[in-house]
């Protein structure tokens, strides 16, 4: 077996059983709350249209933008609560995944509910009234068996899309199957992409299958039948449940993380410093710039590493740009009066966003700088990654140079830089830290407006963690020691490297060269 294969295997448990405790939490809500409205819906024509197009209208919105919706509403809410009743609760991670794939297993539900409680034939009914039963009464002895086997092809088809949907947690902090997808594709690890793939869909298969037997055996009144399915998926769930009931309480520290590979190598340089200090860690990785911040203010991460033109432009809404130091001066003391977050310091390199071309098309364009290429920007294509161009360093960059391209599209960022190898796109919205821009040999044009502001890599320390001297003594050690260089090797190491090495031994690697 393969290390990559069995890096990979070793994960899965963890990430199995957090994706099963999902998936079945929301379908059991998803049937708790659906069956009451199929019922109301099959008595009261006015409310039938409202509760199905309702339910079909959740179904519109892509599930990975109804998962992101939840986080800073359940975010208020909690800060709400923490006033109004001194509790808060977690906003990050399973909470909103369970609401948001609740509603996404309704609609399924809700239909065949609905039709099959009203394709009883008539005749029944009618018989069913004859011999006195109540209105109640009719429902449960006669009508909701009958319709049972619709009822449960609607509740197999939602668990189906459940647990597909239930990959997409990541991004909110949520462990999933799909932590193997979101770090494989930005780490071309295509081993973690093709496990996360098939136990997801042998976990859909397999619990389709338990459910249709249970379906056939209410549709054969077969005890044996409903017994083995219903066995089996109670069994099936409580043994891949097992790992996280064993697993204890909660970690010592959160460690966050975006979801690019240099945020999962210094999650894990983070995770493993804390870990030789005696402390137990686990990771959030794969979330968005907002998010992390938010969580992290929030106490739902305890550290983390964001860069300062990210925090100054979307956190602090700050357009100017007075310099590198200046940033970093004004930040540390903004954010510890504003939202008590610590700057513990810089780990000593840049990671900053910037157009880079290949060198071949920039000479043959006659493009060295921003201001060069805003003249040929309107017969080019533009390529960035999936935050820039709602991002105000992008506004910034329009309104300094007067960009406009012929057309923009948006990748995950090593598509991204292997669409503009491949001439799908002309420019892109690159990294400084990037070991690719060297191998690649591309080109970054100069900004000679200082439109983009400084983006020095820190650490971010959560409110209730300011006085953790034992996370301070952990991480004390990589300020101002990584210089951009290492940053781009190890970075490289991940990305491209023919050798392919995890982030885990990526960051070992980063230690060992920095002596620490």
């Amino acid at each position: 077996m393969s290390p990559r294969l069995s890096a990979a295997l070793a994960l899965l448990p963890e990430y199995l059983a957090w994706h099963v405790a999902l998936s079945a939490a929301a379908l059991a809500l998803g049937v708790a709350i659906s069956l009451p409205l199929a019922i109301a819906a099959s008595r009261s024509p006015r409310l039938r249209w409202p509760l199905l197009a309702g339910a079909g209208l959740v179904q519109t919105i892509p599930s990975l933008a109804l998962l992101a919706l939840f986080y800073p509403l359940l975010l208020a809410l909690s800060a709400l609560s923490a006033r109004l009743f001194g509790q808060s609760f977690s906003a990050l991670g399973f909470l909103p995944a369970l609401l948001a794939l609740t509603l996404y297993s309704v609609l399924p539900i809700l239909r065949t509910a609905t039709a099959g409680v009203l394709g009883v034939d008539p005749a029944v009914t009618a018989a069913a009234d004859g011999v006195g039963m109540t209105s109640r009464q009719r429902l449960w002895q006669v009508e909701l068996p009958l319709a049972a086997p619709v009822i449960m092809a609607g509740v197999r088809t939602a668990a189906v899309w459940t647990i597909g949907a239930a990959t997409l947690s990541t991004p909110v902090g949520q462990t999933s199957l799909g932590n193997y997808i979101f770090s494989g594709l930005q780490t071309e690890n295509w081993v973690d992409v093709l496990v996360g793939c098939a136990a997801a869909a042998a976990l859909a298969l397999v619990a389709d299958q338990l459910l249709g037997l249970i379906e056939a055996g209410i549709r054969t009144r077969s005890r044996l039948r409903l017994l083995v399915g219903a066995l089996g998926l109670a069994l099936g769930v409580a043994a891949a449940l097992s790992p996280l009931a064993l697993a204890g309480g909660r970690p010592a520290y959160v460690v966050g993380a975006k979801n690019f590979s240099e945020q999962y190598i210094l999650a894990e340089l983070i995770a493993g410093r804390l870990q030789r200090e005696g402390a137990s860690t686990q990771l959030k990785q794969g979330l968005g710039s907002a998010v992390a911040y938010r969580a992290l203010a929030a106490g739902e991460l305890d550290v983390y590493v964001d860069y300062s033109g990210t925090l100054w432009t979307n956190v602090l809404q700050r357009t100017d740009n007075p310099g590198r130091a200046a940033v970093l001066r004004e930040l540390t003391a903004e954010l510890k009066r504003r939202d008590g977050v610590e700057v513990l310091g810089s780990l000593g390199f840049e990671n900053a966003y910037a157009l880079a071309m290949r060198t071949d098309r920039a000479q043959a364009l006659g493009v060295a700088s921003i201001a060069d290429l805003a003249a040929r920007a309107p017969g080019l294509t533009l390529g960035a990654d999936l935050e820039f161009l709602v991002r105000p360093e992008w506004r910034a960059l329009e309104a300094a140079y007067g960009l406009r391209f012929k057309t923009k599209r948006s990748y995950q960022p090593t598509f991204m830089y292997r669409a503009l190898l491949g001439g799908d796109v002309d420019v892109i919205s690159a990294f400084s830290s990037d070991g690719r821009i060297a191998a690649d040999r591309l080109v970054v044009l100069s900004d000679p407006k200082g439109a983009i502001p400084p983006y020095d890599a820190v650490v971010l320390i959560a409110p209730k963690r300011a006085g953790d001297e034992r996370l301070r003594q952990a991480l004390a050690p990589l300020i101002g020691k990584i210089p951009v260089e290492a940053m781009r090797a190890a970075n490289f190491s991940v990305d491209r490297d023919a050798g392919k090495v995890t982030p885990a031994q990526a960051a070992r690697a980063l230690e060992r060269e920095l002596g620490l």
